[in-house]
C-alpha cells in the first residue's frame, strides 16, 4: 500500500498505530516527522518497533508542522513524495490548559501546513485526519457525524482550535480523498492498561488519589450525563480499517463508546477499585470546578478545571456511520467498566513517575 507519512510520533497514538500497521502488514515502510527535541527519543521507539517486525522501517525526519514545507527541504520532499500513500495526522496540542495563541499554531496552523504538503503528494491514496468528537462544544443533545456546525461557544482553546482546524481538513473532501476521525477522550490500552500521559479518564483517577484520605469521601460526576471515552486499541484499529475501506473515502466519523456508562457510574467503580470504599453526599460540579480554579487545590489533586466541564455536558455522539462502516471489519466494542481493572493497575503501579502527569 506504499509508505505511510506520519505526524505525532513518538506519541502514544502515533507509536500504537505504527505498530499495528507493520502487525497488519498494511504497509513495510512508515516515514515519520519528528521534532528536534524528541528526535532522540523517537529513534529508540522506532528501534524497538523495528525489532519486532522484520523487513519494516521507519524512516525520521526532523521537521516542524507549525512551519512551511514541514520545515522539510525541499530535496526531501521530492524524494519520499512519490513513495507516500496515506497520510496520518496525528500531530495536536491536547493540554487542556493551553493558551489560545499554542493551540492554534499547532492545531490550526500546523494542520494547514500539513494540509498543504498533502497537496504534493502525486500517489496520495487516504488521507486520515485525527479531530475530535469535542469540536461540539456547548453543543446540545445529539450530535451527528456528518455536521460541522459551529456551536454557541467552546469549553477551552482545543476545542476551538480543532474545529478551526477540521473545517481546513473538510473544505479538502471535493480534491483530496479524506477521512476524518473523530475520536472521544482516549485512554490506555484497553488489554494492558497501558498510556503516556495521566490525563481524561486519569484525571479522575488523581482526584480519587487525593480525595481517599478525607474523612469523607464525595461523589463527584452526573447521573444524567454519559463519559465519552474510548479505548487506545479500539481508535487504531477502527482507524486502520477505516483507512482500508473506500467507503470511508470523504466520511467523518465519532469514535467512540456506542453504549457509555454514565459518569457516576464510572465515578463509583473507580472509588471501589481504588479505595474499597464508598462515596457519601455530593461534590457539586459547579463547586468542584471553582476550587480547582485556586492554583493551590489544582496542585494537590492534580486536575485541571476544564476537566469538569466533560463530566457533564449535554451532548451524546452518534455513530451510525463509523457502525456502517465498520460493520464487516469485526470490530469488538470495548466494555469500559469491565477493563477498568487494568486501567486502575497501571495507574497504580506508575502514579509516582513524573513523566506520566501532565503539566498542571
Amino acid at each position: 500500500m506504499g509508505s505511510h507519512f506520519v505526524t505525532g510520533f513518538p506519541g502514544f497514538v502515533a507509536t500504537h498505530l505504527i505498530n499495528e500497521l507493520f502487525k497488519q502488514k498494511v504497509t513495510s515502510e512508515v516515514i515519520a516527522i519528528v521534532q528536534s527535541d524528541e528526535l532522540a527519543c523517537a529513534k529508540v521507539v522506532a528501534k524497538e518497533i523495528e525489532q519486532h517486525f522484520e523487513q519494516c522501517q521507519i524512516i525520521l525526519f526532523e521537521g516542524d508542522i507549525t512551519l512551511p514545507n514541514l520545515d522539510l527541504a525541499d530535496a526531501d520532499v521530492q524524494l519520499i513524495a512519490p513513495k507516500i500513500s496515506i497520510i496520518w495526522h496525528l500531530a495536536a496540542e491536547h493540554n487542556l490548559m493551553i493558551k489560545r495563541e499554542k493551540a492554534w499554531k499547532v492545531n490550526v496552523h500546523g494542520t494547514a501546513n500539513v494540509n498543504d504538503f498533502t497537496g504534493k503528494l502525486p500517489n496520495l491514496k487516504r488521507y486520515m485526519y485525527f479531530s475530535t468528537a469535542f469540536i461540539a462544544g456547548k453543543r446540545q443533545g445529539e450530535i451527528l457525524e456528518m455536521e460541522l456546525i459551529r456551536p454557541p461557544a467552546f469549553h477551552n482553546f482545543i476545542e476551538e482550535s480543532k474545529f478551526e482546524a477540521e473545517l481546513l481538513v473538510d473544505d479538502l473532501k471535493l480534491e483530496l480523498p479524506v477521512t476524518i476521525i473523530r475520536p472521544t477522550m482516549i485512554y490506555g490500552h484497553s488489554q494492558t492498561g497501558r498510556t503516556q500521559r495521566f490525563d481524561g479518564i486519569y484525571f479522575l483517577m488523581n482526584m480519587i488519589g487525593y480525595l481517599k484520605n478525607q474523612m469523607l469521601f464525595p461523589q463527584v460526576g452526573s447521573k444524567n450525563t454519559d463519559f465519552q471515552v474510548v479505548a487506545l486499541d479500539y481508535v487504531v484499529n477502527a482507524s486502520i480499517a477505516l483507512c482500508l475501506n473506500n467507503q470511508a473515502e470523504g466520511e467523518t466519523v465519532h469514535l467512540t463508546d456506542i453504549n457509555p456508562y454514565k459518569v457516576i457510574d464510572v465515578y463509583q467503580k473507580l472509588v471501589q477499585l481504588m479505595t474499597k470504599r464508598k462515596t457519601f453526599s455530593t461534590l457539586p460540579l459547579g463547586i468542584a470546578k471553582v476550587m480547582l480554579e485556586q492554583s493551590s487545590i489544582r496542585t494537590a489533586w492534580h486536575v485541571p478545571p476544564q476537566m469538569i466541564d466533560y463530566l457533564d455536558h449535554a451532548a451524546c455522539f452518534d455513530t451510525k456511520d463509523c457502525e456502517r462502516l465498520l460493520e464487516h471489519a469485526n470490530m469488538e466494542w470495548v466494555d469500559l467498566l469491565e477493563v477498568l481493572p487494568n486501567l486502575v493497575d497501571f495507574y497504580e503501579n506508575n502514579k509516582h513517575l513524573t513523566t506520566y502527569q501532565v503539566k498542571i
